[in-house]
């Protein structure tokens, strides 16, 4: 009995120390272990916040998503933005977007050590692919003088940015100019030629004042490539300047949801770069606020289709006024909910 018992223990101490060794080598660190995938992203993560010094006149507050207020640029870099894209009208109706109020607002950007491009509408109001009037004291110029004017307002506003110590990175020549800008007389699908002596006007005006500064020209609906390949291969035939094309992504407005505008919009950023040698980037995004999941999900793949456009040349998306909330002018496509916090669809510009 007493050896049957001895036996039985001397059979129980080797099967735990098998037991011990076997969770001590289960527990041991992976001696060569599998890095996770790094974030696929872009280099550049923009907001627009134009509107921010209106707002702030108006008395709107910003808060981080814990609820804590925060003042907007450095509420913009927290969440992940490193770049800061602002309007310039030439004599808006009162003080804002004037020279005056980008110079303020690009100070502010640049003292958080965030990056500016500076968005030339060319116009005293709203320039958009429906709307690209002439300001009201160009109205009357000869197309000679109009270009002499869009070389000097660019080049005005960028010396005066200059003197205040601030670096423009990127420089917009005309929003939205599908079918070009100043009309009638640079009205592409009347004028092509005209269309890009202007473009070339404001480029050659950038580069006097920043010469490593980066010229857009920029069209929206990012997933029409007929006309993608109409304006900016109007404008390679025409022999105009610029380095980068800018798409513009508001999938509410395409054809077949999100999802397809992407997939096109990747496929014409690819093209882009085949045919016209240009870098590409995505510099205006919205989706409803109230859809916060979906825009995500959409910022999310679109931020990663621009990342994998080839040979690198997909740059960077900036999201258009993400701070706008509370119905601001109208506008519905920000990305804060209505008690002026961040909601989870910017989320992926912190990757």
């Amino acid at each position: 009995m007493i050896r049957i018992q001895s036996s039985i223990l001397w059979k129980a101490a080797v099967a735990l120390c098998i037991v011990m060794s076997a969770c001590s080598k289960s527990s041991d660190p992976d001696p060569d272990p599998v890095p996770p995938d790094p974030p696929v992203t872009v280099s550049i993560k923009g907001a627009d916040i134009s509107w921010v010094t209106e707002m702030e006149a108006a008395g709107k507050k910003f808060y981080t998503a814990g609820g804590q207020e925060k003042e907007c640029f450095a509420l913009m870099q927290s969440l992940g933005f490193n770049t800061i894209r602002l309007r310039v009208w030439v004599n808006p109706a009162d003080n804002y977007n004037s020279v005056a109020d980008v110079v303020a607002k690009a100070k502010r950007a640049q003292a958080l050590g965030l990056q500016v491009m500076i968005d030339f509408h060319y116009s005293d109001t709203w320039a958009d692919p429906g709307h690209q009037e002439k300001p009201a004291t160009w109205a009357t110029l000869t197309f000679g003088e109009l270009k002499a004017a869009v070389a000097q307002h660019t080049q005005s506003v960028l010396q005066q940015l200059k003197s205040e110590g601030v670096t423009v990175q990127w420089v917009q020549a005309g929003n939205e100019t599908n079918d070009g800008m100043l009309w009638p007389d640079g009205k592409a699908s009347e004028h092509m030629d005209n269309y890009a002596a202007l473009i070339t006007a404001a480029f050659d005006a950038a580069k006097s004042v920043y010469p490593s500064a980066k010229v857009i020209v920029h069209v929206s609906n990012g997933w029409d490539n007929d006309l993608f390949r109409w304006n900016i291969g109007g404008l390679a035939a025409a022999g105009a300047k610029f380095d980068i094309v800018g798409l513009s992504m508001y999938p509410g407005y395409a054809p077949s949801g999100w999802a397809a505008a992407n997939t096109a919009c990747l496929a014409i950023m690819n093209d882009i770069v085949t045919r016209y040698n240009k870098g590409v980037m995505v510099v205006e995004a919205g989706m409803p606020w109230d859809d916060a999941a979906t825009s995500k999900a959409f910022l999310d793949d679109l931020i990663r289709k621009t990342a994998s456009v080839k040979d690198d040349r997909g740059l960077g998306v900036f999201y258009w006024e993400p701070e706008a909330y509370g119905g601001w002018k109208g506008y519905t496509l920000g990305a804060f909910d209505n008690t002026g916090k961040p909601t989870i669809a910017l989320d992926p510009f912190k990757n």
